[in-house]
């Protein structure tokens, strides 16, 4: 009986460590529902980063999930940001979501397609503090159906 209970020791010890290994140190990671998958030109979700390390390089990405039924192969976006130290600011980006013969390059996650693109790498925020993404969309069409949520991934960059 001792025997046994010390495996399972061994095991939850294991287990724990696995868990502890696998901290994610992103500074922000998260993304907005879009209501209705109808996302509106002033439908904006604004997202904080908490900055507390002005020196450390970090990977800015996208995240963006679609239902099958979006009809255009790619997306504009425009990235609004703001905080201490640098100008308010958009950037245009683009988004490739399909292949030229239609099949999607997203992760097919049951009846969504999820996509995370790079758009920024090596970034240094100027200086601490909190830091806002808002992200608009920026195609013809208004408002633009079947995207199911937006958001951002910002991590830093580790050697």
């Amino acid at each position: 009986m001792q025997q046994g209970l010390t495996g399972w020791r061994l095991i939850v010890a294991f287990v724990g460590i696995l868990a502890a290994s696998c901290t994610d140190t992103a500074v922000l990671d998260r993304n907005v529902a879009i209501a209705d998958h109808t996302w509106h030109y002033d439908d904006q979700p604004d997202l904080v980063a908490h900055v507390t390390d002005a020196g450390q390089p970090y990977r800015v990405y996208l995240n963006l999930r679609h239902t099958p039924d979006y009809k255009y192969s790619n997306i504009f976006l425009l990235v609004h940001r703001s905080g201490p130290g640098i100008r308010d600011t958009a950037e245009r980006f683009e988004l490739r979501l399909a292949e030229p013969d239609g099949r999607w390059v997203g992760r097919s996650t049951g009846s969504m397609y999820a996509h995370q693109q790079l758009i920024k790498d090596n970034f240094r925020f100027p200086d601490t503090g909190k830091y806002h993404f808002a992200i608009e969309q920026n195609m013809r069409e208004n408002p633009l159906r079947e995207i199911a949520d937006v958001g951002i991934r910002i991590e830093p960059v580790t050697q």
